[in-house]
């Protein structure tokens, strides 16, 4: 009998041949859900088995928070360029 443990996995954006604003937002939304389950599902148990002195093997997996500072970081990012396009008279 083997073990294993199964991870969601939302990283990642749907490619279509047109994306709208609405798929952007979903990307968005899917990439925040991701980083929100892994710190919550990996980092923060890691650390904690670690601190109850739990021996387990370091689970490596890739982050997403370029993508995420792409698309809200500051002061430069897709969402800040498209709020100040929207503020901007005419725009």
């Amino acid at each position: 009998s083997s073990a294993g443990i199964g991870i969601l996995d939302i990283f990642g954006s749907e490619i279509f041949a047109t994306n709208g604003f609405e798929q952007l937002l979903i990307n968005y939304a899917n990439e925040k859900l991701q980083a929100h389950f892994t710190a919550a599902a990996i980092t923060l148990l890691q650390a904690e088995y670690l601190r109850e002195g739990i021996a387990v093997d370091r689970v490596e997996y890739t982050d997403n928070a370029a993508t995420i500072a792409l698309l809200e970081g500051k002061p430069l990012s897709v969402l800040a360029v498209l709020d100040d396009q929207c503020l901007q008279a005419g725009g």
